[in-house]
């Protein structure tokens, strides 16, 4: 098993910091949009408008917050990166540990709203769930240095965390083959 400094962690985005995002995005100047060409030369004008006023007025930042911190988060270091992850036991003795990896673009919260489901299913397998939030995503910013966007690297840090935490043997998900290079499968 290997040794880290795992410490607990906890989502608590200042209010000043969310004001300051929503009055920068009400800020924002926006270019014309090219004649005829959406899509093809780019996001579209009008579609960027519409993800701003979404994030400036309709996205409840305390809602998704308290999402997050129902589930035990933890922040620690590998080799000079820090990573964020969830670590969610199950209850069951007979679950299996299981590593959920987003892809890129994405996030360790696409997994939110499944890990009761793994934990604590209505039949069937129970898992050990571990969601890092991989490096230069989420809370394991920044990176470090750039070898953090080598796949293989990426997947030896993750086989260390796996063992750090007491596990051996896992399943893997991967939202990105790239991401489980390197990554021991079960």
């Amino acid at each position: 098993m290997t040794e880290l400094s795992i410490r607990p962690f906890r989502v608590e985005i200042p209010q000043a910091d969310i004001d300051d995002l929503k009055a920068r995005l009400a800020q924002t100047r926006w270019p014309a949009q090219i004649p005829g060409q959406e899509w093809a030369k780019g996001v579209p004008v009008s579609y960027l408008q519409g993800l701003a006023d979404y994030w400036a007025n309709e996205f409840d930042w305390r809602a998704i917050e308290t999402k997050i911190n129902a589930y035990p988060q933890f922040v620690t270091e590998i080799d000079g990166q820090n990573f964020h992850f969830l670590h969610v036991r199950s209850d069951r003795e007979d679950a299996l540990p299981l590593l959920l990896c987003h892809g890129w673009p994405g996030s360790f919260i696409e997994f939110i709203d499944i890990i009761e489901s793994l934990i604590n299913p209505a039949a069937g397998q129970a898992f050990h769930v571990v969601v890092p939030s991989l490096p230069g995503f989420g809370f394991s910013m920044p990176l470090a240095e750039s070898k953090w966007t080598s796949s293989p690297v990426v997947g030896a840090a993750l086989a260390t965390l796996m063992s750090a935490l007491g596990y051996a043997r896992y399943g893997v998900q991967g939202g990105d083959p790239a991401t489980l290079t390197n990554a021991p499968l079960w």
